[in-house]
């Protein structure tokens, strides 16, 4: 089993080539979710993921042991660009395969770090079987995502750097999919600090580690916007590790995440895709079980489609009511639409698309459906847009 021991050679090793990315406190966040957090900035690593850390450290073995084989390495993103990446700066052969579903951005990446990138299956497990047979055939060294323990003590390095630089942090909040950062985290905390607190957390459409520890039987979805955590099998090293150190595990929702994705973009200016926003997911999720406490975050990875994040910010405004869709309904006459238009720019919105409605609507034959979509400073400001249409005689409503 992994120790600190192992962890403390891997960061000794990793030192010089990942970068010891930045934990600072977030007092915005903090006011928000009415505890201190303090934020571990692994999105800033040269792939954008703590990944790197683990891979570095595996691929280091495999270069030291001399033996010329070339890896292959099944992920659909993060983990295959730390590989690629790393096997490229010590001179091994890198094969990736990847699901079908893989964002755009992770595969390019890949390639761009010289692996050679295969397509394959549209599940993880899928992927997985592929790379193993491409290992057995063409004597490949398999190197597993988390259930490696050169992994697990790499990825156990990000524990030992926050816990250096905020040592009296009460609670590491830490987003699981196969579970190698978690375990690699919770062995390094509990031999530093042993009464830390080490909570997990996964999305709710893939719990797997929940369901193996836990005993429950919650369904398995098919696809979540945190793909980075979507593991459909839980690591059997990992799970050990994580039943015998975690205090507790988490699940959160979709909702969750892109609100976290969202906050963490406009507050902190810093990108995190879908898994990396998992650990403040779970404090918007539960704020009574992280009041008051001093807790640590893994912003865990950057690598988010920018057509995901586009419907993430876009969805995140019309929640917040700075997006919204309006009707008014009128009179089909000349001017309308301009002493419309006038009132909502009086009212300090903008409009981004205005469509007239005659034929689907239970209206008179004189009469229109007027559809605006309008740019709000949120909320309150939507209800004076609506008030000053009504005031002005026309029927307003907010379309959902």
């Amino acid at each position: 089993m992994t120790t600190l021991n192992d962890i403390e050679a891997a960061a000794r090793r990793l030192q010089g080539q990942i970068l010891e990315t930045p934990c600072v406190e977030s007092r915005t966040l903090s006011q928000i979710v009415g505890a201190q957090v303090f934020l571990k900035f692994e999105n800033l690593q040269f792939t954008a993921s703590f990944k790197e850390r683990g891979a570095c450290n595996k691929m280091v073995d495999i270069a030291n042991a001399g033996s010329g084989q070339g890896v292959v390495a099944m992920s659909a993103g993060n983990h295959a660009q730390g590989v690629a990446y790393h096997a490229q700066r010590l001179g091994l052969a890198a094969t990736i395969v990847m699901p079908r579903f893989t964002p755009g951005v992770k595969i390019e990446r890949t390639r761009g770090f010289g692996a050679n990138v295969v397509l394959h299956g549209d599940t993880l497990e899928a992927a997985r079987t592929h790379a193993y047979e491409l290992a057995e055939s063409q004597n490949l060294i398999f190197v597993h995502p988390y259930d490696d323990e050169a992994i697990i003590a790499g990825q156990g390095t990000v524990a030992l750097e926050m816990l250096k630089a905020v040592p009296d942090l009460d609670t590491l909040v830490v987003a699981i999919g196969g579970g190698g950062l978690m375990a690699g985290m919770a062995v390094a905390a509990r031999a530093i600090k042993p009464a830390i607190e080490i909570v997990g957390v996964q999305t709710r459409r893939f719990p797997t580690m929940f369901n193996a520890i836990k005993g429950t039987d919650h369904p398995v979805g098919t696809s979540t916007i945190a793909e980075g955590i979507a593991v459909g099998t839980a690591g059997t090293l990992t799970r050990a590790i994580i039943a015998r150190e975690a205090d507790d595990l988490l699940l959160v929702d979709e909702g969750d995440i892109e609100q976290s994705v969202l906050m963490l973009l406009e507050i902190e200016k810093t990108l995190v895709e879908g898994a990396g926003a998992a650990g403040l997911a779970a404090l918007l999720r539960y704020p009574d079980r992280f009041r008051g406490k001093r807790v640590g975050l893994v912003l865990s990875g950057g690598n988010i489609d920018p057509l995901l994040l586009t419907a993430i910010i876009e969805r995140g405004m019309v929640r917040a009511g700075r997006l919204a869709r309006v009707k008014v309904s009128s009179r089909d006459v000349p001017g309308t639409l301009a002493k419309i238009t006038g009132i909502v720019a009086e009212a300090g919105a903008n409009i981004d698309e205005v469509h007239h409605q005659r034929a689907f609507t239970l209206l008179a034959a004189q009469n229109v459906d007027i559809e605006l979509v309008l740019q709000t400073r949120g909320r309150p400001h939507l209800a004076l847009v609506l008030q000053a249409l009504r005031t002005a005689g026309f029927e307003a409503e907010e379309l959902h």
